[in-house]
């Protein structure tokens, strides 16, 4: 009996791919625009992200350079990273606003990476409903008669066998995450 996996496959990759983009935000100490990616600007009237207002450079390992396109939006952009919480020193000048990262406490990097643990369990959580739906599916094509109970558990232990390297993959991105934070 031949069954499609590319459906559990897409949906494992779009997890790997959540997973990955999620830590990408995540502070390790080191200045990287990526933490600037879920802000939002309140421009013209309605909620923007970051890189539609501004440009966003590196000046150096520990500080980020926002240049407005509009001057009329720095304290607006300000006030969008504020409320991000992100943590970050902020420096308003007559064009934009200069980030400065900040050494993290040992308290702070603990809470990072309670942070990446509970993002992991998150992306665990969409492998979790991936198998499931994949499952049912292959339940319902033996219902219908399409394959034997053999084939049915040959199958299962098939997607087990994808879920487990996902799962290995997703545990091995939130600890090379882990060693940044903490080192």
């Amino acid at each position: 009996m031949n069954y499609s996996f590319a459906t559990l496959d897409s949906q494992l990759t779009l997890a790997q791919e959540w997973l990955t983009k999620e830590y990408k935000a995540l502070r390790t100490g080191r200045a990287n625009p990526a933490v600037l990616d879920n802000v939002q600007v309140s421009a013209y009237g309605s909620m923007m992200p970051l890189n539609q207002v501004a440009t966003i450079s590196l000046e150096d390992a520990r500080s980020i350079r926002i240049t407005a396109f509009d001057t009329s939006l720095v304290r607006d952009i300000e006030k969008g990273i504020v409320e991000a919480k992100l943590g970050l020193g902020t420096a308003v000048d007559g064009t934009g606003i200069r980030l400065s990262f900040p050494d993290l406490t040992t308290e702070r990097r603990q809470e990072f990476v309670k942070m990446g643990k509970a993002t992991l369990e998150e992306a665990r959580t969409r492998v979790r409903m991936a198998r499931d739906e994949c499952w049912k599916d292959i339940q319902a094509k033996e219902k219908e008669g399409g394959m034997s109970e053999d084939d049915k558990f040959r199958l299962k232990d098939d997607m087990q066998k994808k879920i487990d390297a996902t799962n290995k993959k997703l545990e091995e991105l939130f600890e090379k995450k882990e060693k940044e934070i903490l080192s």
